[in-house]
């Protein structure tokens, strides 16, 4: 039975594809290894993303069952968020129209799973009469 724990960032100021782009370099990979990747990563998303599987990271932790070299990057991915608040903001468009911008935001999520440790909410789930 594997242990699980996630973190989120909600309303990340950017858009939703650019974060998918840094998730996949990362799924699938051992902890270390990926927030080794995010520290030398250059786009821009990389340093959000670094600090969300920092803070599953930090959430796994919790658990004393848990150790940090068997962590591994088990989910990951990224949905729109709500559009920026703060009113329409416009630039020029053809014929003289006025196009909105649109100020995209995204929900970062990073799921760290430890296949060895166990769920201390579960208590002593062994079968023994």
């Amino acid at each position: 039975m594997s242990y699980e724990v996630r973190a989120v960032h909600r309303s990340a100021r950017m858009g939703v594809d650019k974060a998918r782009r840094v998730l996949t370099l990362i799924r699938g990979r051992s902890v270390n290894a990926a927030l080794d990747e995010l520290r030398h990563d250059t786009h821009r998303a990389s340093k959000a993303v670094y600090k969300v599987l920092a803070s599953a990271v930090a959430n796994a932790l919790q658990n004393p069952s848990v150790r940090p070299n068997r962590l591994v990057v088990s989910k990951t991915f990224a949905q729109d968020g709500p559009p920026m608040p703060g009113g329409m903001r416009v630039r020029p468009g053809p014929q003289g129209r006025a196009m909105p911008i649109k100020r995209r935001t995204c929900h970062i999520h990073v799921h760290v799973a430890d296949p060895e440790a166990t769920d201390p909410r579960q208590g002593d789930a062994g079968g023994e009469e």
